[in-house]
């Protein structure tokens, strides 16, 4: 099928000169009003508190007997029929705290008993270093009071 030739005006002209020195055909897309408030930036996991889904059980249960009002409630609140046979099960079970949202992602790591007692020895060990260093230094300037003075000094480090 052909489609038919829209005639240029003057505002199709100077988008089509510009877009032929470019090399590339024309192309023109109206910007969009506003965002849809529908739509979220980054999509989102939905997470029912246990309130809400008793709520939403008791209503199913009331309606049960009325045919396609279960769809009906579903449809309402998109949610999926297994998701309620999820949440019957936990109920049955009687496993209120089940009906809470399971917070998603690697578990925290669990504190090694022995991070403390070894954060406590690198403090040790660099306090320790430090009187070291000025030990040393106090030992270096004694012996160069001694060759000053003209003592003799005995060198204690052996190989």
């Amino acid at each position: 099928m052909v489609m038919p030739r829209i005639p240029n005006d003057e505002t199709n002209s100077a988008a089509a000169g510009a877009a032929a020195e470019e090399g590339r055909r024309p192309t023109l897309v109206a910007a969009p009003a506003a965002a849809s408030p529908e739509l979220s930036d980054r999509p989102r996991r939905r997470n029912f508190g246990a309130r809400y889904k008793l709520q939403i059980l008791d209503e199913i249960d009331r309606a049960a007997g009325t045919p396609g009002a279960i769809g009906a409630i579903l449809r309402r609140e998109g949610i999926y029929s297994s998701s309620i046979t999820e949440w019957r099960r936990l109920r049955a079970a009687g496993a209120f705290e089940g009906l809470s949202p399971v917070k998603r992602g690697p578990k925290p790591m669990a504190p090694n008993p022995l991070s403390a007692e070894h954060a406590q020895l690198k403090r040790d060990h660099k306090r320790l270093q430090q009187r070291l260093e000025r030990a040393e230094a106090v030992i270096e300037i004694q012996k160069k009071v001694a060759l000053l003075i003209g003592l003799p000094i005995e060198d204690d480090e052996k190989p």
